[in-house]
């Protein structure tokens, strides 16, 4: 399999761009100085027969049209928001991504965040490196052990937050496109009225048109001022322009989150509340989990050239 053109779409984990290098005649898109299509005219891009992208770059149009030779775009994520799903349904071309590898990392930050903001960890953190508990003690926090939890979207991901939550001696409800027939747990089918009933929302649901701003300044008022928004989604699930008028305003309690409408910037404005904690997008940025998406990006490229059925297909 050394002579099939991979083509990487931007740095992504170092033990998967060794392990393309060793199985593929490995090609590079951050390397490109020019347009696309200058890099593939240079790198024969009529060669190129799969696509490794990610949450940041992944397939669009554009660059499926300038690959004659395309065959399988292999994901190194669970999200499928950057590949273009229907231009490769038109071309045949097989799409795989990395789920269930990611999920407990993902489900593990999420309660992260959510003691983060209740317990304001990273706040009490900076007010020990600061000297100030010589001069006062921090104050009072917020308890999470028997809140009332709202999950958008109950997959794999929802589905491990929510069995976290129940450890934690909280009540479980959800709003999903359909009610899911293996959940014990209160279904909601509109959002808002989620959000009304409980005091932290988690968004958990693959990002899709009728998804982006599905948390819009409807449900963040029905969440209220006492209320956490916790996003480990995708940053389009929620209108950030709206979250931030409601935090500066008071209309929300607090938020922490993962992802951003346009990373890696973030509002200004986050930047120095109390009540909201902030991560980079890292919901499976671990050793263990990012060398098995990796491990599982390799297997399913390797299915394909030999003519095997994908360990996990989309298309």
């Amino acid at each position: 399999m050394k002579s099939i053109g991979v083509l990487m779409t931007c740095p992504m984990h170092k033990y998967l761009e060794q392990q393309l290098e060793n199985h593929f005649n490995l090609f590079k898109l951050w390397h490109c100085n020019s347009s696309i299509t200058e890099f593939l005219k240079t790198h024969q891009g009529n060669t190129i027969r799969a696509v490794v992208g990610n949450t940041e770059i992944g397939a669009d149009a554009e660059l499926i049209a300038s690959l004659p030779s395309l065959e399988i775009v292999a994901s190194y994520s669970v999200g499928l928001d950057k590949i273009d799903l229907r231009k490769c349904e038109e071309k045949g071309i097989r799409v795989a991504n990395t789920p269930d590898v990611l999920t407990d990392d993902v489900a593990d930050l999420a309660i992260g965040l959510i003691l983060g903001v209740l317990r304001g960890i990273c706040a009490s953190d900076a007010y020990v490196r600061i000297g100030k508990w010589k001069d006062a003690d921090f104050g009072l926090a917020t308890k999470f052990s028997g809140k009332s939890v709202g999950i958008v979207g109950l997959g794999r991901i929802g589905s491990a937050i929510a069995k976290r939550a129940e450890a934690f001696g909280c009540s479980i409800s959800y709003f999903s496109r359909s009610q899911k027939p293996f959940a014990n747990y209160k279904f909601y089918s509109n959002i808002i009225d989620l959000a009304t009933s409980c005091q932290i929302l988690i968004v958990a649901c693959a990002l899709t048109e009728e998804t982006r701003h599905i948390i819009n300044r409807e449900v963040i008022d029905a969440l209220g001022p006492k209320g956490i928004l916790i996003n480990i989604g995708r940053g389009a699930h929620v209108d950030e322009t709206e979250l931030v008028s409601a935090l500066l305003e008071g209309r929300l309690g607090g938020a922490g989150l993962d992802v951003y409408e346009n990373e890696p910037e973030v509002p200004e404005e986050l930047l120095g509340l109390g009540n909201v904690v902030l991560q980079p997008h890292v919901g499976s940025d671990t050793v263990e989990t990012s060398d098995a998406m990796a491990d599982l990006v390799i297997a399913n490229l390797k299915a394909h050239f030999s003519k095997k059925s994908l360990l996990t297909p989309v298309i």
